[in-house]
């Protein structure tokens, strides 16, 4: 008697699908005291220094001079990862729209206003700002493919497919998954 996929996932500890990362973002177009205040917000929110990112050309229309700061990002793993991400579904409403999961299973959201994310207090001198959250999966054995020595590929099999990425949103932080 062949045993179907969701027996074999949960006897084969390998084929547990997992939170690699969560990333916050803030992009606020432009240096200065903007993103001094972005970076106290995304400080305030995952306390967490923000690392600073860089235009990658100059766009004379807009005012950006390539190798400007314009944007801060954290990077959160692990119980930071997770609880984070508790609050971040909370200010969305546990509500996710199917088309911002990717074909490797990894999603993506924003968030309009930072004091939307539960716990977060409104300070008027930063005033409010949007984040864009991304959340990347893995299941043990990706690390093959980052690694120094002896880099490889990570097998088609062993991929996240869009359906288990849903299914472990859902099964997990209890989101609704909405069409469209």
């Amino acid at each position: 008697m062949a045993a179907s996929k969701t027996d074999v996932a949960e006897r084969n500890p390998m084929r547990e699908v997992r939170i690699e990362k969560v990333t916050v973002n803030i992009g606020v177009g432009k240096s200065g005291e903007p993103l001094e205040k972005a970076k106290k917000v995304l400080n305030q929110i995952t306390s967490r220094t923000p690392c600073p990112r860089r235009a990658r050309k100059t766009i004379k229309e807009f005012g950006i001079r390539r190798g400007e700061p314009m944007a801060c990002t954290v990077t959160l793993r692990r119980d930071e990862a997770r609880s984070f991400l508790k609050k971040a579904l909370e200010a969305v409403g546990n509500k996710i729209s199917h088309s911002s999961f990717d074909g490797f299973g990894n999603v993506a959201f924003g968030i309009r206003e930072h004091i939307e994310i539960p716990g977060t207090k409104y300070i008027p001198e930063l005033g409010i700002f949007g984040m864009n959250v991304a959340v990347a999966f893995e299941r043990p054995g990706f690390r093959v493919k980052r690694r120094a020595i002896r880099r490889s590929h990570v097998g088609k099999r062993h991929l996240i497919s869009r359906d288990e990425a849903v299914n472990f949103i859902r099964s997990n932080f209890g989101t609704e998954i909405v069409e469209g």
